[in-house]
């Protein structure tokens, strides 16, 4: 990205998209009541309360009734629905890392054998987008977190905590290719989870070798355990390769999320908070609600002077529903420079 003079002033830059991730996969109901919804009626009174607090993006996971996560199509379907219904201006972004499971034994042949998650392409209602990690990579969401982060949750538990730090992300060239066509052939768009230069670089080969036709939506997130860190080194070298055309919000973990999300407001990108990222106020007195995360970055982002979006200018900015007939359009829109000639029949060759 070119930060040209002038483009830490608010009227340079697009209003703030927040996006509210208020499910928190990871963590138990135990771990915190007083916010973590369990019900399908809390579910969707919980986005609900987010929108109305200024968040205009839903990070979406689904919770059963015994508190478990959900990996069945019927709820992430129902849920849908009822947020269509309830926050129809808010944008519905469905977690990517969910692997569905077949409900009935009839339905066995139905699921695809190589990876359930090209199933996210078959919601209905179907949601705006779909999050989208490209290459495979550590998933060790614990590393950066401290004890005093996690004392007392079902995280500290050790069986608990050697499973979270164990994950691993799948995403290898031929999913992630199939994934994203998938996608946009039923106009949702691909927001790509970026853990550092190197993946970012892959998609921008994807668009380069026509793989994916669409706007260039991402988070970059900086939670470290094969990750980028949270630092500013990492953010400015990632910037640097950012196209001016890209929609770009940052994300981190714990205690983190606030100075890295400071940051994204001052210099003119978006941000994301909730207890799917940190379950604490910066001081660690008290544990801190989604919506309590929320409100306090719409009282930053005025002390900046910045607006924040509202839901409908969220997805104009977000680029919603916008796809492109051509390799070369894509590139354009996204602000790359476009495919020299001399590597036209590599690119070609690669398809």
């Amino acid at each position: 990205m070119n930060f040209l003079d002038g483009a830490l002033f608010p009227e340079n830059q697009q209003k703030l998209v927040i996006t509210a991730a208020p499910y928190g996969p990871e963590w138990l109901p135990r771990d915190f009541p007083e916010d973590i919804a369990v019900s399908m009626k809390d579910q969707v009174q919980k986005a609900v309360d987010c929108y109305n607090a200024g968040a205009t993006v839903l990070h979406v996971h689904v919770r059963e009734e015994d508190g478990k996560g959900s990996k069945r199509l019927s709820k992430f379907n129902e849920l849908l629905e009822r947020l269509r219904e309830a926050v129809p201006d808010m944008v519905l972004q469905v977690g990517g890392s969910i692997s569905f499971a077949p409900e009935t034994e009839g339905e066995k042949a139905k699921w695809l054998s190589d990876d359930t998650r090209h199933m996210l392409a078959e919601l209905l209602p179907k949601p705006d987008q779909v999050t989208v990690t490209v290459n495979t990579s550590q998933m060790n969401v614990v590393e950066q977190m401290e004890a005093a982060d996690i004392a007392g949750t079902s995280l500290s538990e050790p069986e608990y905590y050697q499973a979270f730090r164990e994950m691993i992300v799948p995403g290898g060239p031929g999913w992630a290719e199939e994934h994203v066509k998938r996608l946009s052939a039923k106009k949702i768009q691909s927001a790509f989870q970026f853990y550092n230069i190197n993946s970012f670089e892959t998609v921008e080969r994807m668009i380069r070798r026509g793989v994916y036709k669409g706007p260039l939506v991402m988070n970059w997130v900086a939670i470290g355990g094969g990750m980028d860190a949270p630092n500013i080194y990492n953010l400015a070298n990632f910037l640097r390769a950012t196209p001016d055309g890209a929609v770009l919000t940052l994300e981190s973990s714990m205690r983190n999320v606030l100075p890295i999300n400071m940051m994204a407001i001052a210099m003119g990108l978006h941000v994301r908070c909730g207890i799917e990222d940190n379950l604490w106020n910066q001081d660690r007195s008290a544990k801190m609600k989604t919506v309590a995360q929320v409100e306090q970055l719409v009282r930053l982002s005025r002390e900046f002077g910045r607006p924040v979006a509202t839901g409908k200018e969220a997805k104009k900015i977000l680029k919603i529903d916008e796809f492109y007939e051509t390799t070369e359009e894509t590139l354009a829109r996204n602000g790359f420079a476009p495919n020299r000639e001399s590597r036209k029949a590599f690119l070609q060759a690669a398809e």
